[in-house]
């Protein structure tokens, strides 16, 4: 059953919290990052993306990276820029999209429930970003940004965050792209509730941040052998989520974009094409593709529907049945040679977020040859694929809105 921990939160001084809450670290260019930072000193960009206060060009994987995001956390804590709670908490984190609200209950949980797949994963993680996070939590002492996990709804929890945010907010504002945050602080009471509760919730599974989960885990773990008094309730041994409701939960397309065709030409595109899909002509205007099975893609000016065909089609596989997964198995590697989408020099994924302008100005600009444009994973997908133990294509979710980092940080010590 699933372990749900108060914990000490380090927190924006009131009145700072608009300007230190911070896109995460993998939502941004460093380049965008810096942008941001410019007229903010204050902004969690600074520990997240700490490049932003080194020189152009340093290697984002350096020492000198990991050290001045410590030096930057220590410097927000040293200065109070960030105060820390004198006892141990549970929060509720409402955000706010384009009239859609979703609420989480911001919490620690356990490394163990992580190892022994209580917290179920949907997506394999990179070594080398697996390698930058453990860097980052392990110098900087701190899980800087909250995991998003997500839980099967259940009622007896709504009906304790109800209660929970009848009170009068810690912080609430609407960030610069329009997205609203509220906290609020869970009273004890509601704290034990929302505890008890969560131990019948049989799993979690983790919706966005598998690298920042599994380098939780491996500090804790390196931590543990080297702690010759170790008991299992130091706080290296929980990390900071978002736990959300999966009826709340609104997953975005991420769509393709492909720089060339591996040495084909545009007529050997289409008779690929015509073998796994019935094709029509979707014009020059930009088409959402409007139910599971149907795809569009965007090639010389023009869109096309693709719409898959059913019968070829294995829906007794949760991963197969994927648009994404027919997509990738039946034409991005065979025909595009995209073998690995992780590690492939011909691909790059676009945040549905970004909108299909973003995949025309793309293509458009030259810069690819092609795009893809998919339909939304559904949550209901996601979960039955993590209950399988299986995993989904890389980049098969976008979920909006994003968590913002520093609003809430968890010491480790």
């Amino acid at each position: 059953m699933a372990v749900l921990r108060k914990f000490k939160a380090w927190r924006p001084k009131q009145g700072l919290e608009r300007d230190v809450a911070s896109l995460p670290y993998d939502v941004l260019s460093s380049d965008e990052a810096r942008e941001l930072v410019q007229d903010n000193t204050y902004s969690f960009l600074h520990v997240v993306k700490p490049e932003v206060d080194l020189p152009m060009g340093t290697d984002l994987y350096s020492q000198p990276v990991y050290d001045k995001a410590r030096e930057n956390i220590d410097r927000f804590m040293e200065e109070g820029v960030l105060v820390q709670e004198t006892d141990p908490r549970l929060y509720i984190y409402r955000q706010t999209m384009d009239g859609r609200e979703q609420y989480g209950i911001v919490g620690c949980v356990s490394v163990e429930d992580y190892n022994n797949d209580i917290i179920k994963k949907h997506e394999h993680t990179r070594k080398d970003k697996e390698v930058d996070r453990i860097k980052h939590v392990d110098i900087t002492n701190v899980n800087a940004g909250p995991i998003f996990l997500a839980y099967k709804t259940a009622g007896t929890i709504d009906q304790v965050v109800s209660e929970a945010v009848k009170k009068e907010p810690i912080y609430d504002f609407v960030a610069d792209d329009g997205i609203g945050h509220t906290v609020w602080i869970v009273e004890d009471v509601n704290s034990e509730k929302l505890i008890r509760e969560f131990a019948h919730i049989d799993y979690l599974y983790v919706a966005d941040g598998h690298h920042r989960t599994a380098s939780a885990a491996r500090v804790a773990n390196i931590r543990k052998s080297a702690n010759l008094d170790h008991t299992g309730d130091e706080e290296y041994n929980y990390f900071l989520a978002v736990l959300f409701p999966d009826d709340q939960l609104h997953i975005m397309d991420y769509n393709r974009v492909v720089k060339n065709l591996d040495g084909h030409s545009e007529e050997d595109l289409f008779l690929e094409l015509n073998k796994w899909f019935v094709m029509e002509n979707a014009g020059t205007e930009p088409y959402k593709p409007q139910k599971k099975g149907e795809i569009e893609m965007y090639l010389n000016g023009v869109w096309h529907k693709l719409n898959i065909k059913q019968e070829l089609v294995d829906f007794d596989d949760p991963v197969n049945s994927l648009d994404i997964a027919y997509l990738q198995n039946n034409l991005l590697y065979p025909f595009f040679g995209i073998k690995d989408p992780r590690t492939s020099k011909n691909i790059d994924f676009i945040g549905g977020i970004r909108g299909l302008g973003e995949l025309k100005k793309l293509v458009d600009s030259g810069k690819f040859k092609i795009a893809f444009a998919l339909y939304p994973v559904s949550i209901l997908e996601l979960m039955n694929i993590a209950d399988s133990g299986r995993v989904m294509p890389p980049k098969s979710t976008w979920f909006e809105p994003k968590l913002r980092s520093g609003l809430l940080v968890h010491s480790l010590a």
